[in-house]
């Protein structure tokens, strides 16, 4: 056994209540390395009373397996001590304490937990695991409302660049309800609505005014109402990290310079203070100068920012923000506001945006979830590009989730493309089998899937700003199959809910063909994909020999007796039967057939 491979940390991820009375507990290990892994657990008031949970080896990332032990109590969980019972693949015994491994049993050196304190359980929005976002940047979508065009608009259709404007809006988002509705759709993620420059609206400049070119705030309750009625929740994004040059603070440094009040709201590196893109004498997002940098570790700040939330919250109802930047603000903005917001609004979604892995944002519970645009880079390069094959496909999109308690992976906000990249179409040069290939793996992978507008009908983009397209409306312009094809594996996703929060087992992964279990404890679904221009022939291993049906296409197969022992994960779960397929060049299957979990036992 690898012993240095053996890894456990007695805090979160590794440790997390999922309540007052449930502990989760993992525990790391060379992949193949372990056959059995035991969680042993005792009282600090009886340390003869040892109770012993088998632990489940829920992710493989091909360089690890990770084991997974829940510990439910009638009481409120306290002073607990343990070690780990571990059984190699030839038998043999070692313990792991917070010491060593060894082979001998531990007499002293366990791992503790104190108390469940309340504040500490992970709790994530119950409506937030497995929902479908839609992304909608407010100035491409629809224009609804002409007379609230800005100066200069120009036509619907126009090529987009930094600087100009189609007219889009709130009423023209309220006006297509019935069509998001009739795609699936379970929430919209909107880009920034509040008063601010440029059409991006990332430069905010009041934080309590809708930008007049989208409408007013009775449009917007409307907008809100509107949502609620269909079923469908609805985000706003929160830009705190920063604001536009026309903020009321930040003018007031302009017009006052050292004696301004409010000269701590922001990172002011000498006076005189005044604007400018390229020479700017106060830090600000990136090298934009007209985005000043807010000091959000200012507690007048903080308070500020908290007060924008709740008014929000409060008065429009809505669901949830998305948190711009989220991993620059200072954190204790975060773990503050977010004690105060959950306190009075539990079911508010908190998400983070974050390029990598967001281990800061979740270790400090300052989110709920993040923007994983790790699983973005990875369908990107798999499906989109072809440049990395299925065995390092598995190898990074099973890695990301192992870095995730279930709770959060199964809230995970996992987007093909975004206002911040090129599109998913853009990256696969226009090819069409790829994206309907990229969105069937995304609707059947547990998370949280995000459309961004436009991508259903097959809208294209280089990064930004051409990825800010506006919509197409026409229906003669529309891809109308793609169209088609979204409306089919949302409505897959959404009969099947091992879909939304199961855990996966992959069991091919060959050259440029993928394929997993996708199970709950009453469901499984198996999904397979062919991303290669050449037919292919594959043996799928299954659960039980049984007949299966292909969700897509209403096919079914017949599986046989599993003869030839070795497939990839035996280890993992134990398949009784095989289904010989043959997939065409870029295609998908989805298969299913009656509940039954049959996992070997760890």
């Amino acid at each position: 056994m690898n012993i240095p491979a053996v890894q456990h940390h007695a805090g979160y991820p590794d440790v997390y209540l999922a309540s007052r009375k449930k502990l989760v507990v993992t525990i790391h290990a060379a992949a193949g390395d372990i056959r059995t892994c035991e969680l042993l657990i005792f009282s600090r008031t009886s340390p003869e009373k040892i109770s012993s949970y088998l632990m489940q080896r829920v992710t493989r990332d091909g360089v690890r397996d990770h084991f997974t032990a829940e510990v439910i109590t009638e009481d409120t969980l306290r002073y607990l001590k343990y070690y780990f019972r571990l059984t190699d693949t030839a038998g043999k015994i070692y313990f792991q304490n917070a010491w060593e491994t060894s082979e001998n049993e531990p007499e002293d050196g366990f791992y503790e937990f104190l108390y469940a304190n309340e504040t500490n359980v992970l709790k994530v929005p119950e409506w937030a695991k497995g929902v479908i976002y839609y992304q909608i940047f407010p100035e491409r979508f629809a224009n609804g409302d002409s007379s609230n065009d800005p100066s200069g608009c120009q036509e619907w259709g126009t090529s987009p660049n930094r600087e100009n404007y189609m007219g889009g809006d709130l009423s023209g988002i309220l006006k297509n309800l019935e069509y998001l509705n009739s795609l699936g759709v379970e929430c919209l993620y909107l880009n920034p609505i509040f008063k601010g420059d440029f059409n991006h609206k990332y430069a905010t400049t009041d934080y309590l005014e809708i930008d007049p070119s989208f409408g007013t705030k009775e449009t917007f309750q409307e907008l809100v109402e509107t949502c609620h009625k269909y079923g469908i929740k609805i985000v706003l994004d929160g830009v705190f990290n920063h604001c536009g040059i026309h903020f009321a603070p930040f003018q007031d440094i302009l017009e006052k310079q050292e004696l301004s009040r409010y000269c701590d709201w922001f990172y002011i590196i000498k006076f005189p203070v005044e604007v400018s893109e390229t020479d700017a004498v106060y830090e600000c997002v990136g090298d934009y100068g007209y985005m000043p940098k807010l000091n959000t570790a200012n507690p007048e700040v903080q308070a500020y920012i908290y007060n924008v939330m709740v008014f929000w919250l409060n008065e429009y109802h809505i669901d949830g923000w998305r948190l711009d930047v989220a991993d620059e603000i200072d954190p204790s903005l975060w773990t503050r506001i977010r004690y105060r917001i959950k306190s009075a609004y539990p079911d508010c979604l908190l998400l983070g945006e974050t390029w990598g892995d967001g281990f800061s944002l979740l270790d400090e519970k300052s989110v709920d979830s993040i923007m994983n645009y790790v699983f973005r880079d990875s369908v990107r390069d798999f499906l989109a590009r072809g440049s990395i094959d299925a065995k390092m496909f598995n190898h990074r999109i099973c890695q990301m989730r192992s870095h995730y308690p279930e709770e959060i992976r199964q809230a995970l906000f996992q987007p093909l493309d975004s206002h911040d990249t090129e599109r998913f179409l853009w990256n696969c040069s226009g090819d069409i089998r790829r994206l309907k290939l990229a969105a069937l793996f995304q609707m059947c992978f547990p998370g949280a899937p995000s459309i961004y507008y436009g991508d259903e009908i097959g809208l294209n983009g280089d990064n930004d700003p051409d990825c800010r397209r506006c919509m197409e409306w026409n229906p003669a312009k529309q891809n109308a199959d793609v169209l088609s094809f979204y409306k089919k594996i949302i409505r897959i996703r959404k009969k099947n809910p091992c879909l939304r929060t199961g855990n996966i087992v992959p069991l091919v992964c060959e050259k440029m063909t993928y394929g997993y279990l996708c199970q709950s404890d009453n469901q499984q679904i198996y999904v397979l994909i062919n991303v290669a221009e050449e037919a292919t022939e594959v043996r799928l291993p299954v659960l039980k020999i049984a007949e299966y049906k292909d969700l897509l296409t209403g096919k079914s197969y017949q599986a046989e007796k599993l003869v030839n022992a070795g497939y990839f994960n035996e280890d993992m779960i134990s398949c009784q039967g095989a289904l010989k397929l043959s997939l065409r060049a870029f295609e998908g299957i989805i298969l299913k057939t009656g509940g039954m979990k049959n996992e070997k036992k760890q």
